[in-house]
């Protein structure tokens, strides 16, 4: 009786905007960000890149929590909406988080494992855009979604693998020879895994809501 009664109810749609400009924002710093681990173009341009967007994030993510305190009536559970926007927020700040390491260090080039790992994050990026999208009709689209989660756990596997790859060939390389050139490269590395795990919690969160809504 009360999801019929809820189902009547005119709801507060602003929050799916505010989800998809969110999304937009975390894709392009993860276009930015494998664009500078690539070395394709302006290296500083692609740092302030990623960091404008995550100020843009920041803006968005209060307005969607200041929404929740003032609608009546919301799509899912509160609760549920603060989570997911907080964590798709906590992508796009690790991201900028990668990005002041890169600066602080004066990286300029950057292993094949990094590369790969730039790419796999605009993977990841590109299926929480999708998927974003698609929360705003759950129960219509709750196969697609759970697929999505899916394929987010699947690609941060493969960013595990990446990292623990590249771990060991930072170490065979400068472990004995060159500390400061491990540690940093080590911690580059760190980060970038972070990123794709934060994507990982976006998809769980996301999974979640499928299960409740449905």
């Amino acid at each position: 009786m009360l999801g019929w009664f809820k189902a009547l109810m005119p709801r507060e749609d602003r929050f799916f905007d505010l989800f998809a400009q969110h999304s937009r924002t975390v894709v392009g710093a993860a276009d930015a960000l494998k664009a500078l681990l690539s070395g394709d173009g302006n290296m500083e341009a692609h740092c302030n890149r990623v960091v404008a967007l995550e100020h843009e994030a920041d803006d968005i993510t209060r307005d969607v929590l200041l929404a929740t305190r003032r609608s009546f009536i919301t799509p899912f559970d509160r609760g549920d909406i603060k989570d997911l926007i907080q964590s798709m927020d906590d992508a796009i700040d690790m991201m900028h988080k990668t990005v002041k390491t890169i600066r602080l260090f004066e990286q300029k080039t950057f292993d094949p494992r990094m590369q790969e790992m730039g790419a796999v994050i605009v993977e990841a990026a590109a299926l929480i855009a999708e998927a974003i999208p698609l929360l705003n009709r759950v129960g219509t689209h709750s196969m697609r979604l759970n697929s999505i989660a899916e394929e987010v756990m699947r690609v941060e596997g493969r960013a595990d693998e990446l990292h623990d790859q590249g771990l060991k060939d930072l170490f065979q390389r400068h472990g004995s020879t060159n500390p400061m050139a491990y540690m940093i490269g080590a911690e580059i590395y760190g980060q970038l895994e972070k990123v794709v795990d934060r994507f990982e919690d976006v998809a769980n969160e996301i999974s979640g809501i499928v299960i409740e809504n449905v």
